[in-house]
């Protein structure tokens, strides 16, 4: 008689969902975290921090002189490349092709985006001027991170939802990348800034020209890269740039764009993140009470992640469905629809990203801002997670319809 392993691999399932699926690229962020934070409260941490921020003995770019300017100037165009793919290829021929698709996951990405800048500008009001340059920070939501605990639902969430939270992450990384292009941009050059308009334009000519080798390509970002580092613009913007003027087909019909994002993807999620979240997220938390963890600047960040996010998007979805403007996912009932919203309160990789140029120059600004990205991502995830867990069906089987 055969033995029933069906309790056996029920126990072991949620152990499996780590290392698979979409599960996978957001435990890894959550591993990442933890061992920052270790290495910055230990006896380690004088060497973490000075592995990150200490001054090169040689650079070949002057201006980025330490490793952490290499991961966050450098190493996050390529992440950022990732995203301009994703972007243009879903807008083109993906889930965000039609207006139809578009308008639920538009609605609720510039809901989501306004209503957490909201929250943190009341929270913060009446404090340091400042302040008031991190109100972007909580308006960011990370793919990984919420994809990840999603997956550890396996089949208990409706396909529709995963479809919901993927396309308004791509809607809100196109926000952020223009936040940070039009708020987080000084000191402009112009002579690179022209330079870097001119290797764009020669990019889309051979877009236009079908040429389908990538070399040509590549070998232009790395330019572009160089010139909008030099220009005043954050140097990741001309990683979406970039991405923008890769063509979807190449003379032999090779789908270059989809060869270059599904080559590029996994180094993004298991490297290039993983890095840029281990060198940005250890903060010491030494000598800090409660003043400084209810402090307005990381409370602010907290609120406007774990409320302004599902607030706004709960409420976008429900305004549409109920004016008929766009129809809520198909087959998501609204508890379930709640907890994906409180989902995207985790902010990990982009907030963090977008305070450390928030604040430049001022390290107490930056890991307070910390405090508050962590605490508000792991209480959306730890809340977000359990909501799903108590109104999602666990027997509940996929059905074709709803992606």
């Amino acid at each position: 008689m055969a033995q029933d392993n069906r309790p056996l691999r029920a126990f072991f399932a949620p152990v499996r969902a780590l290392f698979v699926g979409d599960a996978s690229a957001g435990i890894l962020l959550i591993v990442v975290a933890a061992m920052a934070m270790l290495a910055a409260n230990s006896s380690l941490a004088g060497e973490y921090h000075h592995l990150f921020n200490g001054t090169l003995g040689w650079t070949p770019i002057p201006k980025l002189d330490t490793l952490h300017l290499w991961i966050n100037d450098g190493l996050m165009a390529v992440f950022f490349f990732v995203v301009g793919l994703e972007v243009k290829r879903e807008w083109i021929e993906g889930q965000l092709s039609s207006p139809e698709q578009r308008r639920l996951p538009v609605v609720a990405a510039v809901a989501g985006m306004a209503i957490p800048a909201l929250v943190y500008v009341f929270v913060v009001q009446g404090g340091p001027d400042r302040l008031m340059q991190g109100w972007a920070i909580p308006a960011a939501t990370d793919i990984a991170f919420a994809m990840g605990v999603l997956g550890l639902l396996g089949n208990r969430v409706p396909g529709s939802l995963r479809l919901f939270l993927l396309t308004v992450a791509i809607v809100d990384d196109i926000g952020a990348v223009l936040v940070i292009a039009v708020f987080y941009t000084s000191g402009l050059k112009l002579a690179w800034l022209v330079g870097a308009i001119v290797v764009t334009a020669v990019m889309f000519a051979l877009n236009r020209m079908r040429v389908s080798r990538m070399w040509p390509f590549i070998a232009l970002a790395l330019v572009l890269w160089y010139f909008v580092l030099n220009s005043g613009i954050h140097a990741t913007i001309a990683g979406v740039v970039a991405a923008l003027t890769i063509p979807m087909v190449g003379k032999d019909d090779n789908t270059m764009l989809e060869h270059l994002e599904h080559g590029l993807a996994p180094w993004s999620a298991y490297l290039v993140v993983p890095v840029f979240g281990f060198a940005n997220a250890g903060v010491s938390l030494s000598g800090l009470g409660a003043d400084e963890l209810l402090a307005p600047l990381p409370v602010a960040i907290a609120a406007g992640l774990f409320l302004g996010k599902q607030v706004g998007i709960f409420s976008a979805i429900w305004i549409a469905d109920r004016i008929g403007f766009a129809a809520r996912p198909y087959g998501a009932r609204w508890p379930e629809i709640w907890g994906v919203t409180v989902l995207c309160g985790i902010g990990f990789t982009m907030s963090l990203f977008i305070s450390e140029l928030a604040f430049p120059g001022y390290r107490l600004l930056i890991d307070e801002a910390k405090i508050g990205i962590l605490g508000g991502s792991l209480l959306s995830a730890v809340v977000g997670y359990t909501i799903l867990r108590l109104a999602t069906d666990p027997n509940r089987q996929p059905d074709p319809q709803e992606a």
